[in-house]
């Protein structure tokens, strides 16, 4: 019988947070990380050695939809391109077709479905009616949602609905009593859909007028109404997406003031604008649009500056159908694909950056995890924690749309063609190999439900 005190070492340059430890190790047993360190590294009954590569936490998707276009069947699709992307931990949002994540009793039905055919663990949003809703939100907080969702607009009255003042202002006095987090799409609806017909009757249905039809101020708008109700209840609101710096500057302001806000930059707008929304048409349609070039670099800046909780994909796997413009601009269905591209891209923009790798794992892993309250167990290399790893191989490199691992009608992506300085070379699911650089090795239902490990909410400052 073997006896030696770990079931596997894993051997590569581990990144940590603060720090990257070249020639590590990280020794598993069981399905958690058991040790850490550097040198020589201890025995094992087997090792995975990635010598030369990094080895970071698997990375946590704290936004995406895994079934807004195709309903629950979308899960399995999606975790395989989850798992290939070296995603360890999605984090559902609840705006489901046919129905959304509304109930404790639709949270459960959900939940079967993630243990039977999900391919990596994931955590689920919740949500709330248009009207009579904010009963169930103690009831779905008691059956495991990491937080919340609410929107100040309206996609469709049933599955995304616009939550009027009064409304929101209920829901975040009673989602403040559960301590979890409210996250809000953000954008105006009154004047996003005047400019939309304004533009309508100009007959400019053209693909920059997306991005003219929902300017930055329809995002500064919602978020001064969402962070002043954040003021007046004690609720932790974070804007879901934030295209512009000015988000994340009037989330400090309001926190300065003491309300627990925050918000998010999905990765597009680290590197997408408005000339790819011209140059993309339908696939390069997403709400909040491309902003400026000018304004990436500010959002870098509020980056930089640490005004930022985390990064996501807000991933949208929409049917190529879904997305091709034919002259009108306002037809297709606004979402990206985006999650087998998180890692390479990411890595990329901060190596053409001359950025560090450990701001990956911060702000793409250990900060999405702590703000959905999936720490400890979730989101770092930390003795304790799921062994979950995303091996990530230097080099050049093309993403190519076609390795989508999603079902066939999903298998396209705003970054086809683009150069990337890194690839996922292996994904590692609780102490499991699910991904070893070319195929998808876990099954479906390997992937488990992943329930708010506590109550407290995580604003950033430590």
């Amino acid at each position: 019988m073997d006896q030696s005190p770990f079931d596997r070492v894993i051997l590569g340059d581990i990144v940590l947070p603060e720090a990257v430890l070249p020639r590590g190790y990280v020794a598993i047993r069981g399905e958690t990380i058991a040790a850490i360190g550097q040198g020589a590294p201890p025995p094992a009954a087997a090792i995975a050695d990635y010598s030369g590569k990094l080895v970071l936490p698997g990375l946590v998707d704290g936004h995406m939809h895994t079934s807004s276009s195709t309903g629950w069947p979308g899960i399995e699709g999606a975790s395989m391109s989850a798992a290939a992307g070296g995603v360890t931990t999605c984090v559902d949002m609840p705006y489901d077709v046919p129905q959304p994540v509304t109930d404790a009793g639709i949270l459960r039905a959900k939940v079967g479905v993630v243990e039977a055919s999900s391919h990596v663990d994931m955590a689920l949003y919740g949500t709330i009616t248009k009207t009579g809703g904010v009963a169930a939100i103690a009831g779905l907080a008691e059956a495991g949602v990491c937080s919340f969702k609410l929107s100040t607009y309206e996609y469709d009255a049933v599955r995304f609905p616009r939550i009027d003042h009064p409304t929101m202002l209920a829901a975040f006095r009673e989602i403040a009593r559960t301590g979890l987090m409210c996250a809000i799409h953000n954008e105006d609806q009154e004047l996003v859909e005047r400019l939309t017909a304004e533009a309508k009757s100009a007959g400019r249905t053209d693909p920059i007028m997306h991005a003219r039809t929902r300017p930055p101020l329809a995002e500064s708008m919602a978020d001064l109404e969402i962070f002043e109700m954040a003021l007046e209840t004690g609720c932790h609101v974070h804007i879901a997406h934030s295209s512009l710096a000015r988000g994340f500057e009037l989330a400090e302001l309001f926190r300065r003031q003491g309300a627990r806000t925050s918000g998010e930059a999905c990765i597009q707008y680290l590197c997408m604008t408005e000339e790819d929304l011209v140059r993309l048409e339908g696939f390069g349609k997403c709400n909040p649009p491309f902003r400026t070039a000018e304004e990436v670099e500010r959002v870098w800046g509020a980056l930089a500056a640490g005004r930022i909780a985390y990064v996501s994909t807000d991933h949208a796997p929409w049917p190529r159908e879904r997305k091709l413009y034919r002259g009108d601009i306002f037809a297709p269905g606004a979402g990206l694909t985006g999650l087998q591209s998180f890692a390479p891209l990411m890595f990329s923009l901060l190596e053409e950056r001359g950025l560090p790798v450990t701001l990956m794992a911060s702000l793409c892993a250990e900060r999405p995890a702590r703000f959905h309250g999936l720490a400890p167990k979730k989101g770092a290399i930390r003795i304790g924690a799921d062994a979950d790893l995303l091996v990530l191989e230097r080099g050049d490199f093309t993403f190519d749309e076609a390795s989508i691992q999603d079902r066939p009608d999903a298998r396209w992506s705003p970054y086809h063609g683009r150069r990337m300085r890194g690839r996922v070379a292996a994904t590692w699911l609780r102490g499991s190999l699910i991904w070893n650089g070319e195929e998808v090795l876990a099954r479906p239902g390997q992937g488990h439900f992943v329930p708010r490990q506590h109550r407290e909410t995580y604003l950033g400052e430590d």
